[in-house]
């Protein structure tokens, strides 16, 4: 099973995508994480994206499509894959349809998790970690138990993203928006778009996408 997962920043995509890889065999691959991967492995394409990535200077589509296609060829991903962070544009969708097609595959789901935009500017804004042991906690939901104490290992030091500032994340999420858009229609059209309320709780999710999988 081919399934891509859609969500702006914040919507919860990665612990969703820990559980289905968990429970249904899926090999998540989450473009950034691969880009940096593909850039310290010293492979052909790897030093190509590291040039690119060290200039300063985006990917272009031609070698994500190219990085993608190769991954997804690995033994690890046999069972199936979970695309986080690709495709963003139309022209990336029809890449990775001949990607797929190559190979005797399909897509079989795209799912989109829906959430509040207030909310998730409030969900990541409050984020900020101990600097020591990289604990993670939040303003509102998870404080810490004494303030400005690391409950793990007692640091007094905390560090806060500066791309989860208020307004930072409005604009991310504005290019989210922006970006993913045109891609809504493209498979509508194909019928395996679905929607998912991410402001539900975390087990809800799950059990959300679990039934839209099940039915796929």
């Amino acid at each position: 099973m081919n399934v891509i997962l859609l969500g702006p920043p914040g919507a919860g995509k990665g612990t969703q995508a820990q559980r289905l890889e968990e429970r249904r065999g899926l090999k998540h691959l989450s473009t950034g994480d691969m880009l940096r991967a593909a850039a310290a492995s010293g492979s052909a394409i790897g030093r190509e994206i590291k040039g690119i990535m060290d200039r300063g200077a985006l990917v272009p589509d031609e070698v994500i499509v190219r990085m993608i296609a190769d991954r997804i060829g690995e033994p690890d991903c046999a069972q199936g894959v979970l695309l986080d962070g690709f495709p963003r544009t139309v022209g990336q969708a029809e890449a990775l349809d001949g990607i797929l097609s190559q190979r005797g595959l399909k897509l079989d789901r795209v799912i989109q998790l829906t959430v509040d935009n207030d909310a998730v500017v409030d969900r990541i804004g409050g984020r900020f970690s101990c600097k020591a042991c990289g604990t993670g906690y939040h303003d509102r939901y998870r404080p810490t138990a004494k303030a400005g104490i690391c409950d793990k290992c007692g640091g007094t030091e905390f560090l806060r993203r500066s791309d989860d500032q208020p307004e930072t994340v409005r604009a991310r999420l504005e290019a989210y928006e922006r970006q993913t858009a045109p891609l809504l229609p493209y498979y509508q059209a194909r019928g395996v778009l679905r929607e998912v309320d991410g402001m539900a709780s975390i087990d809800d999710v799950t059990k959300q996408m679990d039934r839209l999988l099940s039915a796929a």
